[in-house]
């Protein structure tokens, strides 16, 4: 099996835009090659070996599957540390739409509103539609690690706020309900 990189791991070219179903079919192909079943006979060190092998194939899945994990890791993977923690460092434009789906969620939790929650949601699913756009071009095309890492903070606030906003219509149905 191939080293830490998960692309090659999966034979996969290091790059954002990738092909789903080639992922999913060398998951599958991988994670049977290491299922426990087939090592019931092993010694305890090799059992642990194909257990942390199928550990590194789990977690390179979960990664690459998830657009936003995969460009985090591609850029942590050309030496751009994303920050998230010690950077808030935003685009202005960025942070006063920010601020004004901020103001929208707690109007829509005030009025308990299911459709300016509706409305919300749909503003949150193209910001996040474009993300991939925007990813593509920064990392796939201009190779722009660190403008790519900028706009995964940016991202990453964006999924965070649908959580949020998810959250909140769950409070509403179970007050309708």
């Amino acid at each position: 099996m191939a080293g830490e990189n998960y692309f090659e791991l999966f034979g996969l070219p290091s790059q954002y835009a990738l092909d789903q179903a080639s992922l999913d079919q060398t998951w599958r192909a991988l994670a049977a090659k290491v299922h426990p079943d087939r090592y019931v006979n092993a010694t305890p060190a090799e059992k642990r070996v194909v257990m942390q092998w199928a550990s590194t194939i789990n977690e390179a899945y979960r990664v690459l599957k998830t657009p936003l994990s995969r460009a985090r890791y591609l850029c942590e993977q050309a030496g751009c540390d994303v920050q998230s923690e010690s950077n808030t460092r935003m685009d202005t434009a960025f942070l006063m739409r920010q601020m004004e789906w901020r103001e929208q969620l707690d109007e829509a939790r005030d009025a308990l509103s299911s459709n300016a929650l509706t409305s919300l949601e749909t503003h949150i699913r193209q910001a996040h539609a474009a993300m991939h756009g925007v990813m593509l071009a920064l990392i796939d095309q201009q190779g722009d690690y660190e403008a790519a890492a900028a706009k995964v903070r940016e991202w990453m606030f964006i999924d965070k706020l649908a959580h949020e906003v998810q959250g909140a219509r769950h409070d509403l149905t179970d007050r309708q309900n």
